[in-house]
């Protein structure tokens, strides 16, 4: 079950190769994110010391009144990936274009995942084309319906 997506990725990226990973979470953010609460708007993953951590994640506490007071929503959490995933990781970082981003978090059984995948960005006139491409899908499938 997706729990949060990113809804713009297939938009502003073209993925090239993806990931799913595990994430370090605590208890009270593993609730808010079952509650659909959080977002991965403007989220990324960085690799830093041989570890691999998503950045720019709001996950908001699940009850503010019993929220600790040293909670902080965008704070960096930790994926959990192999050394070999880790590498190839920090191999596209270091490459100019690439870039690492959360495309959903989603439930494994009783586990929360991360669905990553290495994007390059996507310019204006390739997103046109996509939109136009989207849209003689959507008017042929009209076609067929409408026979």
């Amino acid at each position: 079950m997706i729990l949060v997506e990113n809804k713009k990725f297939f938009l502003k990226y073209a993925p090239l190769e993806n990931f799913a990973a595990g994430i370090e979470l605590s208890g009270q953010e593993v609730k808010a994110l079952r509650a659909k609460l959080g977002s991965l708007e403007g989220a990324r993953v960085v690799v830093r010391g041989g570890e691999a951590f998503i950045v720019g994640m709001t996950v908001p506490p699940y009850q503010t009144a019993n929220a600790p007071k040293s909670y902080d929503p965008e704070r960096a959490r930790r994926l959990l990936l192999t050394k070999k995933e880790i590498a190839t990781l920090a191999a596209a970082e270091s490459k100019k274009g690439l870039t690492i981003i959360p495309i959903e978090l989603y439930t494994a059984h009783r586990l929360v995942k991360a669905r990553i995948a290495i994007v390059r960005g996507k310019g204006k006139a390739d997103r046109r084309e996509d939109l136009k491409k989207r849209a003689a899908l959507r008017e042929a499938g009209r076609d067929i319906k409408n026979r």
